[in-house]
């Protein structure tokens, strides 16, 4: 689709719709927070915990994982004593940052799946539709609005060599029973208008998009009506094995409970065997001010999906309800996993990703962008949710999304709290719930490693040679790329 069956009448250059601003002008006024953050909706702070308590369950970290935790825990045992510590407020980890597209997918994907459980894949599949079934349910029995559209995800192909592996992905799809459509070059630009996008893989069903912040606060609100004590401003300092208990010392206080769930994504709670399996890499995202009617037609995007493109080093975006774009990607990894890296404060960071923006919609070169930021997410060797046992079986680490985490932390909670009460349920019999991600190698090998990486994934698919020699070794060692 051209710009002419948009708006009419051929224009030769972005510079006919507005005069181009550029990376750094586009910048320049962007606050470095996270735009879903920014919200007047954002509801109160809970008190820090203060003295000694018991429970019959703690929750450590109040992102997705451990605010799904605890609104499950209470509906599958209304009779538990729930205490939630959250070390800052809810929401204001990883939850807060993510782009918010839903998946049907608890894997990271379906051709993940494939790849690391071939013989769960089935089943697999299954517990990532009931799961979908139960998000949605939630959000209504607790009146949870948290802008969700249902209305599918989409890869585009940026380039004509992806076209087989996007038809490939297309007939795994439809080889399990997914409603999916694989798009022409200019029915792509029809649903949403790039000159860069060749083809694409649309998932119409059990896929959408949602406003992260807004979930995270409707479950803490669902927490707490279901009576979950909940403490925000409340860190973990130490844990320790007691033997029939856990306790977790805080600043100002500590919680004795049974049964420990961390959903702590890539903090450090002082099991490092957590961290021998888990690494932090840093995604980063934009957020443009408000797109214009005008602005809009100049691309389409009528169906609002979900994207991902099909770059190494991929780009992610969609729409908000107030026709902001939400445009990620960038990823980077910082020695040891420094969760605070002075470069996430400074606008020239997001540069690149704004080129790349520009680059995606040159039609769009008048926006400017109102949100920047970045954040960790929890990689793991198998690009999917893992739940392990600690502590003698009293606790469970539920990480491993890899950025898939929006509505697979719902099920990585079910899962945890399975094995934690030791409760009869079908995925437990199967290797993502009895199987943990290998190892990854130890600093500053896995800081070496991570740079040769990412410095492939800059300019792989153009180039070749020893970069995409490196990306496929390592896929071949089995790590997700």
């Amino acid at each position: 689709m051209t710009d002419a069956t948009i708006l009419g009448r051929v224009r030769n250059s972005p510079e006919e719709y507005a005069k181009p601003l550029g990376a750094p002008a586009a910048l320049a006024e962007a606050k470095l927070f996270p735009y879903w953050l920014d919200n007047p909706a954002a509801p109160g702070a809970e008190a820090e915990l203060v003295g000694a308590t018991e429970a019959d369950l703690l929750i450590v970290g109040g992102g997705f994982t451990g605010l799904w935790a605890a609104v499950q825990a209470k509906e599958l045992m209304p009779h538990l004593d729930v205490v939630l510590i959250e070390a800052n407020l809810v929401a204001h980890g990883a939850s807060g940052r993510a782009g918010g597209i839903i998946s049907t997918s608890v894997m990271h994907g379906l051709p993940n799946a494939v790849r690391v459980f071939p013989n769960d894949i089935d089943q697999l599949e299954h517990f990532g539709q009931l799961n979908l079934d139960g998000f949605e349910a939630t959000l209504a029995r607790y009146g949870i609005d948290a802008d969700i559209e249902w209305n599918g995800e989409m890869t585009v192909a940026v380039d004509a060599g992806h076209l087989d592996h996007l038809r490939g992905d297309y007939e795994l799809h439809r080889k399990h029973g997914h409603d999916v459509v694989l798009l022409g070059r200019d029915e792509t630009r029809a649903q949403l208008n790039s000159p860069l996008f060749e083809g694409a893989l649309w998932s119409r069903n059990r896929s959408g998009i949602v406003h992260p912040a807004k979930l995270a606060w409707g479950l803490k609100r669902a927490a707490l009506e279901l009576g979950v004590r909940l403490y925000e401003h409340t860190p973990l300092v130490t844990v320790t094995d007691e033997g029939k208990a856990v306790r977790v010392d805080t600043p100002k206080g500590s919680v004795r409970a049974p049964r420990v769930v961390f959903g702590s994504g890539t903090a450090k709670v002082g099991v490092p065997d957590i961290n021998r399996r888990v690494m932090q890499v840093r995604d980063h995202v934009l957020a443009t001010e408000p797109l214009t009617t005008e602005q809009l037609e100049r691309i389409g995007w009528r169906n609002r999906q979900g994207i991902y493109d099909t770059r190494t080093q991929l780009n992610y975006f969609r729409l908000t309800r107030e026709n902001n774009i939400i445009f990620g990607g960038l990823v980077s990894y910082h020695f040891d996993g420094d969760p605070d890296p002075r470069t996430d404060g400074l606008r020239e960071t997001y540069a690149r990703l704004a080129q790349a923006f520009f680059r995606t919609f040159p039609q769009l070169a008048d926006v400017r962008f109102s949100h920047a930021w970045g954040g960790p997410i929890d990689y793991c060797s198998r690009g999917s949710v893992f739940a392990k046992r600690y502590f003698g079986g009293k606790a469970v680490f539920v990480a491993g999304y890899t950025g898939f985490g929006v509505a697979a932390s719902r099920f990585g909670a079910f899962m945890g709290l399975n094995i934690l009460f030791d409760r009869k349920s079908p995925e437990r019999q199967l290797d993502i719930a009895n199987v943990s991600p290998s190892y990854i190698p130890p600093e500053p090998f896995r800081w070496i490693g991570a740079k040769i990486t990412f410095h492939a994934f800059d300019g792989a698919d153009a180039q070749g040679g020893w970069k995409r020699a490196w990306i496929n070794g390592l896929k071949a060692m089995g790590f997700p790329m």
